[in-house]
């Protein structure tokens, strides 16, 4: 995998209530991830990008939500996200800047 590409498959990580439940019981990570991006392309990034040993990796697509627009009805983009756990011994704190 070049270098360009590893860029391309993470997006960012996705922060919300669930995602931080998943980090505390099931000690996972949730990142955005690109719509083309397959299992072994993140993971391959992850461990790139953060030094990271990774021991799984599960992909969701999340569909867009309907929404109206006074008399129109648009619809906003489907997107996927990338649940990764971590090898003991690793963690990624993106907190701290270094």
């Amino acid at each position: 995998m070049n270098s360009e590409r590893i860029l391309k498959v993470l997006k960012g990580p996705h922060v919300s209530e669930k995602a931080s439940i998943v980090a505390d019981v099931n000690k996972q990570i949730v990142f955005r991830v690109d719509t083309t991006a397959n299992k072994l392309e993140v993971k391959n990034a992850v461990e790139k990008l953060f030094n990271v040993k990774v021991k799984d990796v599960q992909i969701a697509n999340v569909k867009g939500k309907v929404k109206r627009f006074r008399q129109s009805i648009g619809k906003r983009n489907d997107w996927k996200k990338a649940y990764v756990s971590l090898q003991d011994g690793y963690d990624i704190d993106f907190a701290s800047a270094e």
